[in-house]
């Protein structure tokens, strides 16, 4: 049994430390990736809107946080079903450096029946990213609702090729919850595929991440729960986390949703 220290510092390795705001600015970019260099470690990426990719790398390098991945998203937050467009989107962040990026998959299309533009649009936006970029599949699990409708969107991903699987964007009323969380990790576990798990939009503390952590271990194993197969996608957590490493006090404002 981990001790709640060794749960923080867990969660923070592995952390999508995250900015997707509207107001973003270079400067906004910059202050994340200074925080990336934490005095209790490093996370495993930041996530930022593609505009800021090639900010991200340089801060993140002239921060000493050069290992640090950058993480974007694309066909975001919508779940448009134009296949060409997302594509394009991940072809570009591609080029533009990102390391790793997270589509939304089109879940309202699924939703109506249609799950063959899902299945083309995963497939398209994995081969757009190639072998070395990660692809993580946003099914945004809150719209979705029903478990037997997130198992599918689960199921589509993984079978289009993706890296990920990852709950939400953080844009809608319903985030990550431990209900979604175990049906995505029961989908991995029975596909037999190395496919990792994001739970993202609404996790603020170190209590929260501990319960995702343990749900994980629990169907998965704790050997599995490594930064290369699951990952939380936040910006308030950190501070939280570290608060619990002795690092700070604990934020009374634990920040936007995501």
């Amino acid at each position: 049994m981990k001790t709640a220290t060794q749960r923080a510092l867990q969660a923070l390795r592995l952390m999508d430390l995250t900015s997707l705001n509207d107001t973003d600015t270079d400067a906004t970019i910059q202050a994340l990736c200074e925080k990336a260099n934490s005095p209790a470690g490093m996370p495993a990426a930041v996530c930022v809107y593609p505009a800021f990719i090639d900010v991200a790398r340089k801060c993140l390098l002239a921060n000493q946080a050069g290992k640090v991945r950058v993480a974007t998203v694309t066909n975001f937050p919508d779940g448009s079903s134009d296949i060409e467009r997302a594509v394009q989107e991940t072809r570009s962040a591609v080029a533009a450096g990102a390391q790793e990026v997270d589509v939304v998959l089109p879940y309202r299309a699924l939703l109506k029946g249609d799950t063959e533009t899902p299945l083309k649009l995963v497939k398209a936006c994995k081969a757009a990213c190639g072998e070395s970029v990660l692809l993580k599949v946003i099914i945004e699990s809150g719209e979705l609702r029903q478990p037997e409708s997130i198992r599918q969107a689960s199921d589509i991903a993984i079978e289009g090729g993706a890296d990920f699987i990852k709950t939400s964007t953080g844009k809608v009323p319903v985030n990550a919850t431990l209900e979604a969380a175990e049906v995505m990790l029961q989908a991995i576990k029975t596909s037999g595929k190395d496919v990792g798990f994001k739970a993202a939009g609404g996790i603020r503390t170190a209590a929260e991440a501990t319960e995702y952590l343990e749900l994980a271990e629990r169907i998965l194993g704790a050997d599995w729960v490594t930064a290369e197969h699951f990952r939380f996608g936040a910006s308030s957590l950190l501070d939280n986390l570290l608060a619990e490493l002795g690092h700070g006090s604990k934020p009374a404002n634990q920040g936007s949703t995501y």
